[in-house]
C-alpha cells in the first residue's frame, strides 16, 4: 500500500499519477534533471584540474585544497542555472576563489587577505622584460614554487591565474573581482617580489 510520502514524492497522488498528462509531467522533470546534470558535466567538470591547482596554490596543502574544491563544486552545481556565459573556466575559478576566502575567514585568518599596497600609489610598472624571463628560466622548480608561496595572497592569486593558468587580464579581473588596472599593478609587484626572492636565493641575474 502506498504511503503518503510515496504519494507526495512529486507533489501528486498515485491516482493523479495514473493520468497520461501527469506521467508526462513526471518524465519531463526527470529528463530536465538529467539534461542539467549532463550540461554541468560537459561544461564544468573539464576545468576541475584548474580549480584544484588554484585551490592548492591558495591553501598551501592538498587536504584543504580538496575541501575548498568540494565546496566550490557544490556551489557551482547549485548555481549552474544562473551561468549563461561562455567562459566556464573563469566562472568556476571565481567560485573556487570565493570558497577559499570563505574558508580562510572561518579559520580566523582573514588578515592574510589584506593587500598592504595602495593601488593608486603603486601604479603598474612596465611589463617584465627579457632579464626577468631569463631569471625565471634559470630558477630551480622547487625554488620557484617557494617563491610563489612566499607571495602575499593578493599577489599570489593573480600570478597563478596569469602565469600558470594563462588567463587574460580581463578574465583575472572577473575572477578576482577587481579592476584590470589593479590586476596589472599586482602582477607587476608580484613579478618584482618573485625576482627579488630568486636573486636572494642565489639565482643569477642577466644572461650567461
Amino acid at each position: 500500500m502506498a504511503t503518503h510520502a510515496q504519494e507526495a514524492a512529486f507533489g501528486v497522488t498515485i491516482a493523479e499519477a495514473d493520468s497520461p498528462a501527469m506521467l508526462s509531467k513526471i518524465r519531463d522533470r526527470f529528463f530536465r534533471q538529467d539534461d542539467r546534470r549532463s550540461r554541468f558535466e560537459r561544461t564544468v567538470l573539464p576545468h576541475l584540474d584548474a580549480a584544484w591547482d588554484l585551490a592548492r596554490w591558495l591553501t598551501g596543502n592538498d587536504a584543504d585544497a580538496e575541501d575548498v574544491v568540494q565546496t566550490a563544486s557544490l556551489r557551482a552545481l547549485q548555481f549552474f542555472d544562473g551561468f549563461h556565459g561562455v567562459n566556464a573556466r573563469a566562472w568556476l575559478l571565481a567560485i573556487v576563489r570565493n570558497a577559499f576566502y570563505t574558508w580562510l575567514q572561518q579559520r580566523h585568518r582573514g588578515h592574510e587577505i589584506a593587500d598592504p599596497f595602495d593601488e593608486t600609489v603603486h601604479a603598474p610598472e612596465s611589463g617584465g622584460g627579457d632579464p626577468e624571463v631569463e631569471l625565471l628560466r634559470r630558477a630551480d622548480g622547487r625554488l620557484l614554487r617557494k617563491g610563489f608561496e612566499a607571495l602575499p595572497l593578493p599577489l599570489r592569486e593573480v600570478m597563478v591565474l596569469r602565469e600558470l593558468e594563462g588567463l587574460s587580464y580581463k578574465e583575472i579581473a572577473a575572477v578576482a573581482a577587481v579592476p584590470i588596472g589593479t590586476v596589472m599593478s599586482r602582477l607587476s609587484r608580484a613579478r618584482r617580489q618573485l625576482q627579488d626572492f630568486l636573486i636572494a636565493h642565489g639565482v643569477k641575474e642577466g644572461r650567461p
